[in-house]
C-alpha cells in the first residue's frame, strides 16, 4: 500500500517546450521543398546590402490557375529585372513591372495567361485539414493544409487561405478577377485578415521575408517608392526544379498532419520556458508559424 501511496503522488512528467518538442522530432515529421512548386527569387546586384534571397512555396491546392500562371511567368523570365515597388509598414511588400499600367512599355506576358477567375475560396469537403481547436475571430473553423494557414465556414462548405505573415497574394485592380499573378506581394506586417476572401492568395515565404520586411518604407502613396532608384531590382526567379539539385536551399518544412506539430502547437499555447510568467492557454492561426529546418546531411 505504501508503494501504491508512493507512486500515486508522484509529480506528472513535465510537458515540453517548444524546443524539446522539435528537438524530439521525427525524420517522418519534416517534408522536403516540392521543387516544382517553390520559388527561388534573388534580390538586388551582387553584393547589395539589401539583397538577398527569397524561397516561396505556392498553393496549387488553393490557386490552380494562378499559380500556373505563375510558373509559366517565371519559366519564360518575366520577373527578370524587374523590381520591388511598394514596402507600406505594417503591411505589404510588393513586386512587378513599374511600366504594367503602360500599353506600350509593359512587359510581354509571353505564354501567361491575361485574366483569370479569382480564387478566392475552395470547398471545405475534402480538405485534409489539421484543425487548430483554439477560437478565431475571422472563421469558425481554422487549421492547416500543407502547412498552410486556413480559415473555413463549414455551413457554406467553403475554405480559404489566410492572410498571414509571410503570404504571398496576387495583386489586384477593383474587379473580382483583375489579378494574373504578374504583380504579387507578401505581407510584412500584422495580419491583415480582413484582406481574406478578397485577394488570392498563392503561397508563403518560407525565407527571406525578413530581408522584405526590412527594406526601406515607401512613399505616402500606400508604400509605392517615389523614385526609380528607390526600388529593389529583382536579379531573377526561378522555380527550383530549373536548378541543379546542388544549388537548390536545402531545408524541409514540419508536416502539419503530425504528432508533432500538434505538441508544437501545445508547447506554444502554454509555454513552459522559465521566463513565462503567465501561461495563456491559447494562440491564434497566425502565431502559430509552420518551422522549417535546415535538411539533414545523407550519412557518409
Amino acid at each position: 500500500m505504501a508503494l501504491a501511496a508512493a507512486v500515486s503522488h508522484a509529480a506528472p512528467p513535465a510537458k515540453p517546450t517548444a524546443a524539446e518538442v522539435l528537438q524530439a522530432s521525427r525524420a517522418d515529421d519534416w517534408r522536403p521543398l516540392d521543387p516544382g512548386r517553390t520559388l527561388l527569387m534573388q534580390l538586388g546586384a551582387t553584393g547589395d546590402a539589401k539583397g538577398g534571397e527569397v524561397l516561396i512555396e505556392l498553393a496549387p491546392r488553393f490557386a490552380p490557375r494562378h499559380v500556373a500562371n505563375i510558373l509559366t511567368l517565371v519559366r519564360e523570365r518575366y520577373f527578370d529585372g524587374l523590381a520591388v515597388l511598394r514596402v507600406q509598414d505594417n503591411y505589404v511588400a510588393q513586386w512587378g513591372d513599374p511600366e504594367a499600367e503602360s500599353a506600350e512599355k509593359a512587359r510581354p506576358l509571353g505564354q501567361a495567361e491575361r485574366k483569370l477567375p479569382a480564387e478566392f475560396e475552395v470547398p471545405l469537403r475534402g480538405l485534409p485539414l489539421s484543425r487548430l481547436p483554439d477560437v478565431d475571430g475571422w472563421a469558425q473553423v481554422t487549421g492547416w493544409v500543407d502547412g498552410f494557414a486556413v480559415a473555413a465556414d463549414p455551413r457554406a462548405n467553403r475554405a480559404w487561405l489566410a492572410h498571414c505573415y509571410g503570404v504571398v497574394g496576387a495583386g489586384r485592380d477593383n474587379p473580382a478577377d483583375s489579378s494574373n499573378g504578374t504583380e504579387l506581394y507578401a505581407v510584412i506586417g500584422h495580419a491583415p485578415r480582413g484582406l481574406d476572401r478578397n485577394i488570392t492568395v498563392v503561397g508563403r515565404v518560407l525565407s527571406g521575408i525578413d530581408l522584405l520586411s526590412s527594406l526601406p518604407r515607401g512613399g505616402a502613396n500606400m508604400g509605392f517608392y517615389d523614385q526609380p532608384e528607390q526600388r529593389l531590382a529583382i536579379r531573377s526567379v526561378r522555380v527550383l526544379d530549373e536548378l541543379p539539385p546542388d544549388q537548390r536551399p536545402a531545408l524541409q518544412v514540419l508536416r502539419t498532419d503530425t504528432a508533432t506539430w500538434r505538441a508544437l502547437l501545445e508547447a506554444r499555447r502554454n509555454r513552459r520556458e522559465p521566463w513565462f510568467v503567465h501561461r495563456s492557454g491559447h494562440i491564434g492561426l497566425c502565431n502559430a508559424t509552420v518551422p522549417t529546418r535546415p535538411a539533414p546531411k545523407p550519412a557518409s
